[in-house]
């Protein structure tokens, strides 16, 4: 499903707003769909409802089928409280069942007590269930006692399905906005993992399997495809004791602990190895390459080498996608559709969308974390100075679990609402920017929203003047204009610097929290990799600031963290060719490795053709050199 935990959603909407498009929507990655039309069969003499039927019959699948309750109302609570756990039902709509209960033919019959059967069948179905619903609770009293009947009885069918129902959403001229969300996967309390067989289980097969990889249809469900391990925090990052005493001890004294962790500017962190990065570039220069080499993609060899301490890097195995999960209120959020972000996130808990899917493909382990929201900034501070304290270390402390867990690189992910702007305001204060120079245009359903545009720049400009005699100081910025989702970021930049572990980065908030970390730890950056600008201007600047020069320009534009994954096969791609590569020369060791002569062969000094400048004699007078000689 597309909301965090659910297995039932009702979508409700008015006539012709979209809502059996965007139901549809939220099963169309299932492998199969059993789709129940409560309407009753057509009039023969109605031919706009008629095309109305088939309008909607033409937009189904071919994998999906067809059930039909008009002639019997009660069934449909049967058919819901019989669906088995594997399957995924579409009910349209609940206003054709309502007509078809009222109708006379069907009467007498208690309408309350049909009402609450459905409703206890859709709380305890197993199988994953959408149903639609015309919302009737906006429009006039109806001057009829049938019209009033009709709106009685489906205002409280729809109060008590979405009583029932995990998630409901409101479709406003195609624009689904969240009313009732779910609750997190349940999660072990040992393991703080949600499986990927636990996943499979409540997940459907992802969009875009053909028919050929489905297999035959034998009635048995659908083979679903791998998935990432997802994981979930078990708790909240720690509250700061009373006293302060736990994290009374200085940064400097390392190794890092979690109980002896104070993060604070001129922080002294490791950096990669200076000898292990040229030499990598240089071995380059003598494998066997059919043509001139690997470009701008030698710099890959030379980052992997870097910060694996070696000039023979090999392709990075195991990789933690860490999914920032931070809202920004305001302004900042011009144009973002309400909900949207926690679509999103819940999406990855339940490992579908693209983030998920490319995590997969990757063989990726993908952990959603929640940050604090940011308050307005145009109006104060984003956040406390405790709460970005706690959130630079909770962020430390990810990135120590992930290098505990074997990582060997993360890639650092967003999708909060109001990350470019929040964002682009850090830009210009820490890089001296116009925020119309560093804020990318918003591109809502295709369409360019010059508004929201203008909104996310008069938000940052005000946010600037109010802050114009704030100090510039990594923490205070947090607080002032990051917000929790860079806070965050930052301190995983920081956890992961002092843990050696590489990180992708590849969008806004990820940029910002590196230039954030300059002040705290100048080596961060020097952990940092960037596989694509995507074509946003903030991401250009901080990189042009940090000395972190994209390796690509594809322009890719599917979600921070996203576009990073979507990179990574060619960059492993890369650095197992360089591993694997022999030596040039005909006596190349098979292994790759120079032959026990190569060096020495490589460069011989030329014999003299007759006496040097350097000699006095005859060469049987010449003195032979003596190591530590001197003239005397």
């Amino acid at each position: 499903m597309s909301v965090d935990g659910c297995n039932t959603v009702l979508v409700l909407g008015g006539t012709r707003s979209g809502k059996s498009e965007f139901a549809e929507s939220l099963v169309a990655d299932a492998a199969t769909v059993r789709y129940v039309a409560t309407a009753a069969g057509a009039d023969p003499d109605d031919a706009e409802w008629a095309a109305r039927l088939e309008a909607h019959r033409s937009r189904r699948p071919e994998t999906w089928t067809t059930e039909e309750t008009g002639d019997d109302p009660r069934r449909l609570a049967d058919v819901i409280a019989s669906a088995q756990p594997h399957e995924t039902l579409l009910v349209d709509d609940l206003g054709g069942w309502v007509t078809v209960l009222l109708d006379p033919v069907h009467q007498p019959a208690d309408d309350t007590a049909t009402i609450a059967e459905l409703a206890d069948a859709v709380r305890s179905c197993p199988a994953r269930l959408v149903l639609v619903s015309p919302e009737v609770g906006l429009s006039l009293v109806p001057t009829t006692p049938l019209g009033r009947a009709f709106t009685d009885a489906l205002g409280s069918a729809n109060r008590a399905v979405a009583d029932a129902c995990d998630a409901v959403a409101l479709v406003v001229a195609g624009q689904p906005c969240w009313l009732k969300a779910g609750t997190p996967p349940t999660i072990s309390s040992t393991a703080g993992t949600i499986s990927r067989n636990a996943t499979r289980a409540s997940v459907p097969a992802q969009a875009g399997r053909s028919d050929a990889a489905a297999g035959p249809d034998t009635g048995a469900p659908a083979v679903e495809p791998d998935l990432p391990d997802v994981l979930t925090p078990l708790v909240p990052p720690a509250a700061e004791p009373a006293d302060g005493t736990a994290w009374a001890a200085p940064t400097m004294a390392l190794p890092m602990i979690a109980t002896g962790l104070v993060i604070q500017n001129g922080m002294e962190l490791p950096l990669p190895d200076e000898y292990a990065g040229p030499q990598a570039v240089d071995r380059l220069a003598a494998r066997d390459l059919p043509g001139a080499g690997l470009g701008v993609l030698e710099r890959v060899v030379g980052f992997a080498a870097a910060t694996q301490g070696t000039p023979n890097p090999q392709p990075w195995g195991s990789v933690r996608v860490l999914l920032l999960h931070g809202d920004h209120q305001g302004g900042v959020s011009a144009g973002t559709p309400a909900g949207e972000s926690a679509r999103r996130a819940a999406q990855a808990r339940t490992g579908v969308g693209v983030l998920a899917r490319l995590a997969a493909e990757n063989g990726a382990t993908l952990q959603v974390v929640d940050a604090p929201t940011a308050a307005p900034i145009e109006n104060g501070p984003a956040l406390t100075a405790e709460a970005v304290e706690s959130a630079l270390r909770h962020g430390w402390r990810l990135a120590e679990e992930a290098a505990d867990a074997g990582m060997h690189l993360l890639v650092l992910a967003a999708c909060g609402a109001g990350t470019e702007a929040a964002a682009a305001a850090v830009l210009a204060a820490t890089a001296g920017a116009e925020p119309p120079a560093v804020l990318g245009r918003v591109v809502r359903d295709g369409t360019v929203d010059d508004t929201a545009w203008m909104t996310r720049c008069a938000t940052v400009r005000d946010a600037l003047h109010r802050t114009r005699r704030s100090s510039r100081e990594a923490k205070a910025v947090l607080a002032e204009l990051g917000g929790g989702d860079i806070a965050v970021a930052t301190g995983i930049l920081l956890g992961a610097t002092a843990r050696r572990l590489p990180v992708l980065l590849d969008g806004p908030v990820g940029l910002a929290a590196g230039m954030v970390s300059r002040d705290l730890a100048g080596q961060a950056r020097h952990w940092c990799l960037l596989p694509d600008h995507g074509g946003q201007p903030a991401v250009r600047l901080a990189a042009d600031v940090l000395g972190l020069v994209p390796l690509l320009d594809l322009r890719l534009d599917l979600g921070e963290g996203a576009n990073a994954l979507a990179a990574l096969p060619l960059l492993r791609s890369v650095l197992a060719l360089a591993a694997a590569l022999p030596a040039r020369g005909d006596d190349a060791d098979p292994t790759g490795e120079p032959a026990d002569d190569e060096e020495a062969s490589e460069f011989a000094e030329p014999e003299p053709t007759g006496p040097g400048p350097a000699t006095t004699g005859s060469d049987d007078e010449e003195r032979a050199y003596v190591p530590g000689r001197h003239a005397g």
